[in-house]
């Protein structure tokens, strides 16, 4: 029984094998333990230098596809346009084709050349047929308004005025003494703002006047509106030395429009007034001239600031002289106190003149 082994005998071996097992994995939890874990935590932290980089890289690419629609948008805007271009390009050209084959049809034929002209010859005296037809219709007519004046009540009454003629001069008077009828009424409101200077009565119905003589004109007629005080100018800006057509209803509304725009202020010139008619080509054959009062200045300055009666009827003889022969001037005459001469004076020139005089009613026009 000497060569069997004993039951529970100890193995070198075995005690070695589990030593470097146990040796092993001991280095192993050393190591571990060792290393320095903080560079792989740095490593899986992000760089903030590297995180910008990125979102301004991650920027320029939005920028750049929103640049790509722009692009692709206007090169579709462009590609339309030029297939309009072409469209209209191609248009034309048959248009000029067509021209060009009624040209080579009618170079062809002499007999069609010469039937297109007579046609054109009747359609030519047709046409001035109707031209005469309706000159006639608006003689037949003549002293029809091209605008309408609506009064208050029953004032559009017959004023005793012949509201005719080729070329209608109407004067209106601008001066400050268009402000009122009384002299401490125009001396107060002169000092105040235009917008209450073209409100006050006098003034307004001074415009209204010339409203209404506008919407009496006939149609077939010209016209013009100058306004004086010291100086004299067109009530329509940019219409000197000309003649307006009644028939232009828009701009006849603007000359009246234009009017009621204007502010009386300075003195009566009325030597000046009459200077401008004489220098109008052609002359007009009726004015309708709207005042309150004689001259107070004529074209030489002042010599002071007040005036008399006597001066002022040598300043109005002063501008008689100045007024071209046979033009009749209808003269309405509105209330002013302190000169009693006018209305004399006014009333000879009618008579004079073969024209109008009439102080209006205070519900006029």
């Amino acid at each position: 029984m000497a060569g069997k082994k004993k039951r529970g005998s100890f193995n070198p071996l075995s005690l070695a094998f589990l030593d470097v097992m146990s040796c092993g994995f001991g280095a192993v939890v050393l190591l571990f333990l060792i290393l320095d874990h903080t560079a792989t935590e740095a490593r899986n932290e992000a760089d903030p230098n590297l995180t910008a980089e990125v979102n301004l890289l991650e920027d320029e690419i939005v920028e750049g596809q929103e640049n790509l629609f722009q692009i692709r948008n206007t090169l579709d805007r462009v590609s339309l346009e030029v297939v309009e271009a072409q469209g209209l390009a191609d248009r034309i050209q048959s248009e000029i084709d067509d021209f060009l084959a009624q040209l080579a049809a009618l170079e062809g034929d002499s007999m069609a050349t010469e039937e297109s002209v007579e046609d054109l010859r009747a359609d030519i005296q047709a046409l001035e047929e109707e031209l005469l037809r309706l000159q006639s219709t608006a003689e037949a007519e003549r002293g029809q308004s091209n605008r309408q004046f609506l009064g208050d009540g029953d004032r559009q009454y017959l004023s005793g005025m012949l509201l005719g003629g080729n070329r209608i001069l109407i004067l209106l008077d601008t001066s400050a003494s268009m402000l009122d009828e009384t002299l401490v009424n125009v001396i107060r409101t002169r000092n105040m703002s235009d917008t209450v200077k073209k409100q006050t009565a006098k003034w307004r119905r001074a415009t209204r006047i010339v409203e209404w003589i506008s919407a009496q004109l006939p149609v077939i007629s010209q016209y013009q509106v100058l306004a004086f005080n010291e100086t004299v100018q067109p009530a329509l800006p940019g219409s000197e030395n000309m003649w307006l057509e009644v028939a232009d209803q828009d701009q006849l509304n603007e000359v009246v429009r234009q009017v009621q725009e204007l502010v009386p202020e300075g003195g009566n010139n009325l030597q000046a007034a009459f200077q401008a008619v004489a220098s109008m080509n052609p002359l007009p054959d009726n004015i309708y001239l709207i005042t309150d009062s004689l001259p107070t200045r004529n074209n030489r300055e002042p010599r002071g600031s007040t005036i008399s009666a006597r001066d002022r009827l040598n300043l109005y003889a002063e501008a008689i002289e100045s007024l071209p022969r046979n033009i009749p001037v209808n003269t309405i005459l509105l209330p002013m106190e302190g000169d009693p001469a006018s209305a004399a004076a006014f009333w000879q020139l009618a008579h004079l003149t073969s024209g109008s005089f009439i102080t209006p009613a205070r519900d006029w026009p």
